[in-house]
């Protein structure tokens, strides 16, 4: 099973992304003939492969809306949507260079200094740097406002000491940006005080401790930071502005394919067992791909706003939570269809789902951004 092509607006060629998805199905097809990668659940997430993010990177398929002055390829959003999308559907290991290229680079161009631009984005968009994000802290939960990680100004820089955890790929990646307290806490704004540090993590006073899920997976990691120096050249946009940085970020973390096509790996191979008649037909496999089709279309839309530079916190929030909704309905249906060739896709997605509706902002927290932005409370 296949997504549907995706209907560009008007400033991108019809023609051109049509070509785009054709080139990157026969690439992904060429990949699993020679075994380079195995399909799988939740890839974009715990599947890294820096020999495939690299082959990608040839291809120019990384950094795609970075300018050219940068090393990108000053490709569309929309362009860099029919991408992603087909590599998600696909179930490739994209975990190395996720981060970076979703998150990192938007916002890198919209608040790194020339000096940070230059660094970073030619690296990312060659496959050679490797981001993750420092948000979530114990005890924190999804209200980012209360993160206690603590950042003091010395000499030449900022010393930094907190914990973050949940932070995927911390073994393996060079850097994150670490979102840290600068000012007290304000009762009357506590969204006041924060900022962004881009922290090296293999630099001194970063202690990296794996967290290992039930199934012996390991892409968490807890990060401790104990007077971790920071130079003045890696504070991230403007100290005391981290607030509506971090929240302009969360809509590319939020809004993307990775919410709702982490299981369409599993939802595909069933479909073919229904064609190939190993299962009976359901009625909800249809409302599962009816759900998926309407996503795709939502999502789009979210990466369109996202060009124009339009606020989406809002619509973000949306397709995060029926996106995630959705791909842990796939997994239990997947589960008590039981098509015996579809077993280690449905083990891998029934030990993910629980996190489907926690990583990125619980959608219980969510559904509280959404009737903030309609004006419901």
């Amino acid at each position: 099973m296949s997504l549907p092509r995706l209907v560009p607006p008007a400033s991108v060629d019809p023609t051109a992304t049509s070509v785009l998805r054709a080139e990157v199905r026969a690439f992904l097809a060429e990949q699993l003939e020679n075994g380079n990668y195995t399909p799988s659940v939740d890839a974009w997430l715990s599947g890294w492969d820096e020999d495939f993010t690299a082959a990608l990177a040839a291809r120019g398929w990384l950094g795609m809306t970075v300018p050219v002055e940068y090393g990108g390829h000053g490709r569309s959003f929309l362009e860099r949507f029919a991408v992603t999308e087909e590599l998600l559907a696909a179930g490739a290991p994209v975990a190395a260079h996720w981060i970076a290229d979703r998150q990192i680079v938007p916002s890198l161009l919209k608040y790194g200094t020339e000096a940070q631009k230059t660094r970073f984005l030619p690296q990312i968009v060659a496959g050679k740097c490797f981001f993750g994000i420092g948000m979530s802290e114990p005890d924190s939960g999804s209200d980012l406002a209360s993160v206690r990680t603590r950042a003091i100004r010395v000499d030449g820089g900022w010393s930094l000491t907190g914990t973050k955890v949940w932070t995927s790929g911390a073994h393996l990646a060079h850097a994150f940006i670490v979102l840290a307290r600068t000012a007290p806490v304000d009762s009357a704004n506590r969204h006041a005080g924060l900022s962004q540090f881009i922290v090296d993590l293999r630099g001194a006073g970063v202690d990296i401790r794996p967290i290992v899920s039930m199934n012996g997976a390991h892409h968490f990691n807890e990060v401790i930071l104990d007077e971790c120096f920071v130079p003045d050249d890696m504070v991230f946009g403007e100290i005391g502005d981290g607030w509506r940085q971090v929240t302009s970020e969360l809509s590319f973390e939020r809004s993307g394919p990775e919410r709702f096509l982490s299981t369409f790996a599993l939802l595909g191979r069933t479909a073919d067992a229904v064609a190939a008649q190993r299962i009976s037909r359901d009625v909800d496999l249809g409302r599962l791909v009816a759900r998926i089709a309407g996503l795709h279309q939502m999502s789009t839309a979210v990466a369109g706003a996202l060009e124009r530079h339009e606020p989406a916190d809002v619509p973000a929030a949306v397709v995060k939570v029926l996106g995630t909704t959705t791909e842990g309905d796939i997994a239990d249906f997947a589960d008590l269809i039981a098509d015996p060739e579809s077993t280690p896709l449905v083990a891998r997605a029934v030990d993910q789902r629980p996190g489907f509706t926690l990583r990125g902002g619980t959608n219980e927290v969510l559904r509280g951004v959404i009737a903030r932005g309609l004006g419901l409370r």
